[in-house]
This record gives structure tokens, sequence and C-alpha cells, in this order.
């Protein structure tokens, strides 16, 4: 089967190809992140207009690169929530008029169900995926193993899932106020890093000491999370700290120390209490280095399996949205000839 995805919930435009559900022909991202940069993080109307503007030569570049043509297109798959109303609407639009015209089903996908699907992309030969105990991450990719926990971290969410089957999910927790992504942002600006403040922090944090400043972990109890406290623990230290600030490094590698504890110590706990021997990671942050490095080691010492989704496929893109589809038509086959009525929903939930 083959699915013709369209990403555009935010601040990348997408499309990609991809076959019988994780065999991936092509993968397009067009990224805005040099437009929003000026103004220190994504402008709304901005995002739509560039989506408008770049849609249709991103899905023609993704079906030259899988060498497909329209009429091999078996159904359309399309991000409708979380994420921008407007930037919703140029993916839903465009997925709509080539569902229409093909007479093809529509699928609609939930985007944080589709950063978990990440996880059932193969590598491609390039770019291997983590997932061995204790980790070698030139070996071939193994598959997910249901019942699994999930760490889903990025700029707008922070949970850990229980993910029992395809489409089955329970919420173990979520953060009650600013998500891991979120935070980074927040940090780097008040420091004057720059946007986006997650790659920024995650290389500068290589140069520092991550034992150099003592952050509090909030909330060691329970899976719900918080981010607010760390952030503000940044802000005191260099309001109380004579300037110049010393060492920068040394701070942004204790805050990121600080948020991947957190992140890490709740993941395995839920795996073990919930007897899941694979822990998968997802969502943009995802693509933090230390963040992969240090939930593949927790996970070897402790007999678990992680899975970790190659950098290509941890931020948002199409791929894993025709992967999210694929299972989601194969379990609830949607009924042909599809309904078009599909909307956006900016606060879905999973």
């Amino acid at each position: 089967m083959f699915i013709l995805a369209i990403e555009t919930s935010c601040d990348e435009t997408s499309a990609a190809v991809v076959k019988d559900g994780s065999e991936v022909l092509s993968n397009v991202i067009s990224s805005q992140i040099e437009f929003h940069k000026k103004y220190g993080g994504i402008v709304p109307e901005v995002a739509a207009r560039k989506h408008i503007e770049v849609v249709s030569p991103v899905i023609k570049e993704a079906l030259e690169q899988a060498k497909a043509l329209l009429k091999d297109i078996d159904a359309v798959a399309v991000t409708y929530g979380p994420g921008l109303v407007g930037s919703l609407l140029v993916g839903l639009c465009a997925a709509k008029a080539i569902a229409w015209s093909l007479d093809k089903p529509l699928i609609g996908v939930n985007h944080l169900e589709g950063h978990i699907y990440a996880n059932f992309l193969n590598s491609p030969p390039s770019s291997p995926s983590l997932n061995k105990r204790g980790g070698n991450p030139n070996e071939v990719r193994e598959g997910v193993s249901f019942p699994f926990t999930c760490l889903l971290v990025s700029g707008g969410h922070t949970m850990i899932m229980l993910v029992e089957d395809h489409g089955k999910y329970k919420t173990l927790g979520r953060t009650r106020d600013d998500a891991a992504g979120e935070a980074f942002d927040k940090v780097a600006r008040f420091l004057g890093l720059g946007y986006p403040g997650g790659p920024i922090i995650d290389k500068l944090a290589k140069e520092g000491n991550p034992k150099a400043v003592k952050f509090t972990r909030p909330m060691p109890d329970g899976y719900d999370f918080s981010f607010s406290g760390i952030k503000t623990g940044v802000v005191n230290y260099v309001s109380n700290t004579p300037h110049p600030i010393p060492h920068t490094p040394d701070i942004v590698a204790s805050f990121q120390q600080a948020v991947i504890d957190v992140l890490v110590e709740k993941t395995i706990r839920a795996a073990k209490e919930y007897n899941c021997k694979d822990v998968a990671l997802a969502g943009g942050v995802s693509a933090n280095s230390e963040l992969r490095t240090q939930l593949l080691t927790r996970c070897g010492a402790e007999g678990l399996t992680a899975h970790i989704p190659p950098f290509e496929y941890c931020t948002d893109n199409a791929a894993m949205i025709a992967c999210a589809a694929y299972y989601q038509h194969a379990s609830h086959p949607i009924p042909h000839p599809s309904s078009l009525a599909l909307s956006p929903i900016a606060s879905l939930k999973l």
C-alpha cells in the first residue's frame, strides 16, 4: 500500500511517500526556521503563508523522489491536529484536493500519534536507529513490541504514554506547565543564545559541566512533569550572579541535565511499573543527543530495549504521518469513498 502523507502542523512543510507503513520512499521537508528566527519564535500567520507557498512543490518533490505518480497512490494521509489552525488548514486543503481528484481514501492523523509511529519506520542505511540493549547504534533496527512505554517530548508536549496496541494509548503523565522543548527555547532566549533553543543548548552544553550548577528536579513522585521551576532556577541563578555570567556552557549543561534526569527517571520507572520491556522516544526533543545517549544507556542498565528514531524522523515530518495512517487504516479501514469533512483541531488530544 502506497500512502502519500502531508504534514503542516507547525512550521515545517513535509510530504512523504511510504510503502506498507514502514518503507520510506521519500520524505521531503521544507523548514521555516530562518524566517522565524528574527522574531524569536514561530509567528502563526507567517507560518501559514509559507506553507501555502511551498506545499505544492514539496508534494511534487516527494513524488519525484519516490519515483511515483499520483495514480500509484492508494491513500492520502494528513495531520489534522494538534497544531496551528492556519498551518493545519493548508495541509488539509491540499490533501483533500488530491484525495478527491484521485477518488482515494483520506486518512486524518493525530500529530502526536505520528511521532510515536516514527519508531515503526525502517531506518535508512545512512542513519541507523538506536534500539539495542546497551546500544550499538549501527545494528539493524528491530521492531517495537507491545506493550511499550513512550516518552513523547517536544516543543508543545511532554508526555509518558503506555502504548498497549495500535491506536490504544493510556496517558501516564504529562507536563503541568511548560513542555520540555518550550523550556529549552525560553532558557535559550533568556540567555541570548537565539532560536530555536533546543539545538543551540544541545551543542553548547557539550562544552560545559552538567554538575556545575545544582538545579532542582521538580515533582519526583508520579509521572507528571513541571519544567517551569527549572527554567525559573536558571533565571534566578543568572540574576543573582555578578556579570558577566561565568561560563554559559556550564549553565546550559546543568539545565539540560536537570531536564534529562527528570525525563529519563520517570520513563524508566513507568516501564517497570507497567511491565514493558520496550521504551520508545518520540517528538522533536528526541533529537537531543544527550537525551538519546542517556536513555539508551539507562535502558541497557535496566534490561530494557530503547527505540530511538533516526534524527530525520524526530522533528516534524510526513513519513511518520504515513506510517500512523497505514496502521490506522489496517485496524479500522477507511470507508470508500471517504468523507472529506475533516477539519483542523488545534488542541486535538491523543
